[in-house]
């Protein structure tokens, strides 16, 4: 087994350069503009940026946040999604371990990530990652039945190797409609009450997206954590701004998150409340 004091540095440095990724993907997504092509220049001057202009985390420092060539300002977010990536793909490690769990959790955050910045921006979610992390979700769950339990032995007995990739594959696609359909249930009440749109279709396609990694279970839950986080982000907000609309899917990046974490430990007192447990 390698040190953790081995593989913590460089799960850091990879999710500071998949962070430089997902910068692009923030940018250049709610444009509908290829993240492959062109390749990372300055915003300002055109000018394409350099390999060592284009380290994570360290070329923002040299530079002092500045262009080398036009000397404009590059924006902080740039920095602080390297930063956060690294420190989340790290946390990840030292929670789940070098195991085929983090894989796929890996993947999900980055999507969160990209989600969240960008509903706050634009008060949109991309389908690329919302669509693309169902999808992606799906494939990892028939492929690594551990996402959805089917570990123990006493699993493996009772259901041959091939059956548990499908009851994993089942149990996602359950996840994908019990998240996208009671989201899509909320908003079509909430049209109906307010008279206005008051769910978008990026939220629908990002909690089945939850349900594709997390199960039925824990996207549910996560449906009902997601209001109480965005009601108090909404009152703010009204008292600040006079505007109740608020991005929601980032609240629904939250309620996935808990529900991840402490999802099995919630659902255990909540039954447990009522004498099912």
């Amino acid at each position: 087994m390698m040190d953790t004091s081995v593989i913590g540095p460089f799960i850091f440095i990879l999710g500071s350069i998949v962070g430089s990724f997902l910068n692009v993907c923030i940018v250049r997504l709610p444009h509908e503009k290829s993240v492959v092509y062109p390749g990372s220049h300055c915003v300002q001057c055109k000018k394409p940026i350099s390999w060592f202009d284009n380290i994570p985390l360290i070329s923002y420092l040299l530079l002092r946040g500045r262009c080398r060539y036009c000397q404009q300002k590059i924006s902080f977010r740039y920095f602080f999604v390297e930063c956060l990536t690294a420190m989340i793909f790290l946390g990840f490690y030292l929670y789940f371990g070098l195991t085929m769990l983090l894989l796929p959790y890996l993947f999900m955050v980055s999507g969160f990530i990209v989600a969240t910045l960008v509903d706050f921006e634009h008060r949109i979610i991309p389908d690329e990652v919302s669509v693309g992390g169902i999808g992606l979700g799906l494939v990892l769950s028939l492929f690594l039945p551990e996402m959805h339990g089917i570990h123990s032995e006493a699993i493996q007995v009772k259901y041959p190797v091939l059956a548990a990739h499908f009851l994993s594959l089942g149990y996602s696609l359950l996840g994908v409609l019990a998240g996208g359909g009671l989201i899509y249930a909320m908003g079509v009440l909430g049209d109906f009450l307010f008279k206005k749109e008051s769910m978008g279709g990026g939220d629908v396609k990002l909690l089945a997206m939850v349900g594709a990694f997390l199960g039925w279970k824990l996207a549910v839950l996560s449906f009902f954590i997601a209001p109480v986080l965005g009601a108090v982000y909404g009152v703010i907000e009204k008292i600040r701004t006079k505007d109740s609309t608020i991005a929601y899917g980032p609240f629904l990046v939250f309620g996935a998150l808990i529900s991840l974490f402490w999802g099995e430990r919630i659902l255990a007192w909540v039954m447990s409340g009522y004498g099912l447990y």
